[in-house]
């Protein structure tokens, strides 16, 4: 099983679970994704065909699945620190030119980025414009989301897609929500799709032991939130834990949400956060997260590992790949893409 991907022994191990929500209750990625999952829906047509430019673009073109390189973090962590490891990637067409090589079915970026190069690769690539950012100049930082351009300005440059993040949880969230909403309102009414980084912000879900930011039952009601404000394609981070609003004591629960709706294995936890995204029939593609060397590559076949089983629709991987050099980003893509391919992963 799975024998071209050269499985670590703790890789391998993930292909023998067996999710404790059967995957019956869920609406499986496949070829048919967008005719089962949207047409039946009142996404306007113009929507139906730019999800359908992102399904079919790429390596994973046809299949339900979705590899997509995002390169925001000159805005959100500071350039310095996200290109400091590869400089090339100070200019942006070299963004642009990986998300091709490598076989992405989107490139993610800023209105800067897309700007500069949007008329050499409009035609070659589905951009998805990020629209809003946390700028890190304001000292001390706050956890806010702030409008960088128009969805029109989007529009106007090419865009297929627009994305937006919502920090969950975080004192400026409703202002955010209330942003955000407006923004895919217009987009869709335009043609677009729309992607919401479903993130959870608040120092409260940090304690002592644990970080709560990754924990299934929040970022799974974050996801929830975020399906609900009418996005089409969720992006949140693989689940780590789980018991945030027990162990914070606040929000809703019931038990079967931590003893018959999830277990601590990751491939549950990350179905529980499918389970919240209307039982899958809007995509959840999980975060590629920060560079860590030598083990990315193994790491992000993992992560793909736990995403599809657990019924999602992909990998959004950025540092991973563009904070090593051009031949190696495009590898990795590559192998978070061949896990999608590999038939012999099937749902848990």
């Amino acid at each position: 099983m799975a024998a071209s991907l050269a499985l670590s022994s703790e890789n391998e191990a993930l292909l023998s679970h067996e999710c404790v929500v059967g995957k019956d209750l869920i609406h499986a990625p496949g070829p048919d994704f967008l005719d089962r999952c949207f047409v039946p829906g009142s996404r306007p047509p113009q929507v139906l065909r730019s999800l359908g430019a992102l399904y079919n673009h790429g390596r994973l073109a046809g299949t339900g699945y979705l590899s997509i390189l995002p390169v925001d973090q000159g805005v959100e962590h500071t350039a310095g620190s996200a290109f400091g490891p590869n400089p090339v990637y100070f200019d942006p067409e070299n963004i642009l030119k990986l998300a091709t090589e490598g076989g992405c079915n989107a490139v993610t970026t800023t209105f800067g980025s897309f700007g500069a190069v949007a008329r050499q690769y409009a035609h070659k690539i589905p951009f998805i414009v990020k629209i809003n950012h946390n700028e890190l100049l304001t000292y001390p930082n706050k956890f806010d989301q702030i409008m960088f351009g128009s969805v029109r300005q989007a529009w106007d440059m090419g865009a297929t897609a627009v994305g937006a993040t919502i920090y969950f949880g975080s004192e400026e969230s409703n202002r955010q929500i209330g942003d955000v909403t407006q923004a895919f309102e217009e987009a869709h009414r335009l043609g677009m799709a729309t992607v919401l980084w479903c993130y959870t912000r608040n120092n409260a879900f940090k304690t002592e032991k644990t970080d709560y930011h990754v924990a299934a039952d929040l970022t799974g009601q974050a996801n929830h939130l975020g399906v609900s404000m009418g996005a089409d394609i969720i992006k949140q981070k693989m689940a780590a834990n789980n018991g945030g609003f027990s162990a914070l004591k606040f929000g809703k629960i019931f038990p079967s949400m931590y003893d018959k709706l999830a277990t601590e294995h990751p491939i549950d936890l990350a179905r529980y956060q499918v389970l919240n995204c209307y039982a899958g029939r809007i995509g959840l593609i999980n975060s590629g997260g920060e560079s860590r060397g030598a083990t990315d590559r193994e790491d992000v076949i993992r992560m793909a590992i736990i995403n599809k089983r657990a019924g999602g629709q992909g990998l959004i991987s950025g540092r991973k790949a563009f904070q090593r050099s051009f031949a190696d980003g495009v590898d990795l893509l590559n192998a978070i893409q061949n896990v999608y391919l590999d038939h012999s992963i099937t749902l848990a």
